[in-house]
């Protein structure tokens, strides 16, 4: 567990992005960036092709996570227009708080993924008080890598990982920031 069950209407914000709860309107949208298959690649539990019907079944598992205080999931919404570009999270599994994330490809290159991933860091450091915090890239997605290397994270192993949308084991470079690594990041 990361914590109790967190708000409802938890809300971080960044300089460009609003990173609120998934909602149930969010899913037409999720489900047409999902649809692209760079996308989807990229994750471990993403299907492809993507259809609004796995949005939903993902709302709903994400939302039983959250409230049992073991996930905190967070659409990305852009300030100047609200539109929703991906979604970032925390995820406790066997003792184990795991961050992933994904932006829609019309995204990518901007510098989204690093601005909302350190907030969700520095949300899950300051106020969950976690210790450490793992993430996971595929060895063919180097912009994620990057994004990681640039917050402070550092490699730990490379394992094999489930891709549900290639339908293959995917070499995946696993990776740790601590509480006290991030903090230090953050004030150089």
């Amino acid at each position: 567990m990361i914590t109790p069950a967190p708000a409802m209407n938890e809300e971080l914000e960044t300089e460009r992005l609003l990173l609120r709860p998934v909602s149930a309107d969010d899913l037409p949208r999720i489900a047409a960036l999902m649809a692209d298959y760079d996308v989807a690649k990229n994750l471990s539990t993403a299907p492809h092709p993507y259809a609004l019907a796995d949005a939903e079944a993902f709302y709903a598992k994400h939302s039983e996570s959250c409230a049992r205080g073991e996930s905190h999931v967070f659409a990305l919404g852009r300030k100047n227009d609200g539109a929703f570009i991906g979604k970032n999270g925390l995820h406790a599994t066997d003792g184990v708080v795991e961050m992933g994330y994904w932006l829609g490809k019309p995204y990518w290159g901007q510098g989204f993924g690093t601005e909302a991933a350190r907030r969700v860091l520095e949300f899950g450091f300051n106020d969950l008080k976690l210790e450490k915090i793992v993430a996971g890239c595929f060895e063919d997605n180097p912009a994620s890598g990057r994004i990681l290397s640039k917050l402070g994270f550092t490699a730990t192993e490379t394992i094999e990982r489930n891709c549900l949308a290639r339908g293959q084991t995917v070499r995946c470079n696993m990776m740790v920031l601590t509480r006290d690594a991030f903090q230090r990041k953050q004030a150089a």
